[in-house]
């Protein structure tokens, strides 16, 4: 992590100290005048753009992937079921006290803060980005919950600011804020602005938000039909990426993709080496703490392992309460893919990592933490024998808990990846990371513009687009325009782990799929179209009198 990041933290920290936290503060700026010292506008912003790093590296995450078809919950032997929190997700069965959603208050506060700056008599430049993220933050709930509170001042005379608002109406109003902003944000993304919002992220945001256009302005959350939905802002949403594509700003490479994700990569994107990330959340395993995938993504004995399949000892074990769907890890077949090579347990095949059809156990080889790539060396577990995952998932009882055992038996069920690199120094502080999140990528622009493209029509753009994508992971390319269903198999690839499935299986209708363990003869699996948006946490009920639950919850 550069020293100018290390400084943007500190300043967040003492924003933090003074900073508003109280969701009862009335929406008006608690000061009668702002601070005009930069300083502290500059520290006092920090605060907001840097108020979900937490959430990030930890909740909100669970929340994302474990609801979608990338990862399921399991215990051992009721090990980490903590009162359902991660197997309520995985069963779409979500209860509103779950630590899996107690990050609803935090985006709340974040709005609280941000109208702080926006209400205050700060210059306008230091407005513009605290409207970014409160759209930002409104957007984020608006997805998540689906009605929510408009806070915006200036619409006091025309709604109740304090009350939930019609989905539909958050939507276009996130659109008109983020339209009269964006020609007010910095178009510079690395050095001092790398993890503030920027010109390319209000437009990114703009382009997430037009591409879900008929989810979010359906009549309610159940009436959207993936299949005969119509979308009245593609042509906005295709022409926002063209001017992201155009700015000259962004390219997937020239770093192989595996580096993206590596705890370096802040360094990569300072050095010019990574120009994919349009905005990012940064992370430092001292100065910028909790990023924790490491703690749920990895083999639950890992400390055992001598080395582990990172290629290190580490001294701090893993959780290991997510593993892999196996339905999920199926799309990872493409010939030649450097995604595939993420995957471990995937293929016993080091040369080109297809998936195996020998069987369902694989042997994990140990990566070398330099180059990022397996060896040839065998990990073992803690008896001294190879380690062998099996890409399906059996269980002890087939019950809520999602038990597969505590025993070297239960802990190798399931896939895991190594996209999130662990390292030992960072793991050795309280099993913090290093490794940078990336929020919107210029992977994203070129596919999301694709599926536009190709809900208007088939198209040989869109088929350009994907196979920019596919070239840069080295992966064979589409022959044919592609469908839909090829673009949802390729954002799967491409952005698992990154927070962003959930939202794609609501767009593209398989939500309600069926999916370890989410299966229709599962004891509590839910299938009701309630469930695409969370049940409001009971926090966020204590705070709000005029808030009520969600249907269906």
């Amino acid at each position: 992590m550069k020293t100018n990041i290390k400084v943007l933290f500190a300043a967040a920290l003492a924003a933090l100290t003074v900073g508003c936290t109280d969701l009862d503060v009335p929406v008006e700026s608690q000061y009668t005048s702002y601070p005009t010292n930069e300083a502290a506008l500059e520290a006092q912003l920090s605060g907001i753009y840097f108020q979900m790093r937490d959430c990030y590296g930890r909740r909100y995450m669970e929340a994302m992937a474990l609801s979608s078809d990338e990862y399921t919950a399991v215990s051992y032997g009721g090990n980490w079921y903590d009162n359902g929190a991660y197997a309520h997700p995985s069963l779409h069965n979500f209860a509103y006290e779950d630590a899996s959603i107690d990050w609803m208050t935090v985006l709340a506060s974040g709005v609280v803060k941000a109208n702080e700056v926006i209400n205050s008599d700060a210059e306008d430049k230091y407005k513009a980005p605290a409207r970014a993220m409160r759209a930002f933050f409104t957007f984020i709930m608006m997805d998540g919950w689906g009605d929510v509170a408009i806070n915006d001042k200036t619409k006091e005379n025309e709604i109740d600011i304090e009350a939930r608002q019609p989905r539909a109406d958050v939507a276009r109003w996130i659109e008109s804020e983020l339209k009269e902003i964006i020609p007010q944000l910095t178009t510079e993304i690395t050095g001092e602005n790398y993890g503030k919002p920027n010109k390319y992220m209000a437009q990114a945001l703009l382009a997430k938000l037009y591409i879900n256009w008929p989810v979010y302005t359906a009549s309610s959350v159940e009436s959207y039909d993936a299949a005969t939905a119509s979308n009245e802002k593609l042509s906005d949403c295709i022409n926002i990426c063209n001017e992201i594509i155009n700015s000259g700003k962004f390219e997937l490479g020239p770093d192989a993709y595996r580096f993206k994700f590596a705890s370096d990569n802040s360094e990569r994107v300072e050095a010019g080496t990574i120009k994919d990330f349009i905005y990012a959340m940064p992370y430092h395993t001292i100065e910028a703490t909790g990023m924790q995938y490491g703690r749920s993504h990895s083999y639950k004995d890992v400390k055992n392992m001598k080395p582990s399949y990172y290629g290190e000892q580490l001294t701090n074990s893993g959780g290991g309460y997510m593993t892999m769907v196996p339905e999920f890890v199926k799309i990872f077949d493409l010939k030649g893919d450097e995604r595939n090579k993420l995957i471990i347990g995937l293929s016993e095949n080091l040369e080109d990592y297809r998936y195996s059809t020998g069987g369902d156990e694989n042997t994990v080889y140990v990566y070398d933490p330099t180059t990022l790539e397996a060896t040839t060396q065998v990990a073992l577990d803690k008896e001294g024998n190879p380690l062998k995952l099996t890409r399906n998932i059996n269980l002890v009882e087939t019950d809520f808990t999602i038990n597969v055992g505590d025993n070297l038996d239960g802990w190798r069920q399931g896939c895991r990846n190594v996209k999130w690199h662990v390292t030992r120094n960072d793991f050795a502080n309280g099993r913090n990371q290093s490794n940078d999140v990336p929020i919107f990528r210029f992977a994203d622009i070129l596919l999301t513009k694709a599926e536009a493209l190709t809900r208007q029509g088939s198209s040989s753009e869109a088929k350009d687009l994907v196979n920019q994508v596919r070239a840069y992971a080295n992966a064979e390319l589409l022959e044919n325009n592609p469908s839909l269903e090829d673009i949802y198999a390729e954002r799967g690839r491409e952005f698992f782990d990154e927070n962003w499935r959930r939202n794609d299986m609501i767009r593209f209708g398989h939500f309600e799929d069926e999916y370890f363990p989410h299966y229709k003869s599962f004891p509590s699996a839910n299938f009701e179209k309630s469930r695409r948006v969370f049940p409001i946490n009971k926090s966020m009920l204590d705070l709000n009198p005029k808030w009520t639950q969600n249907a269906g919850y």
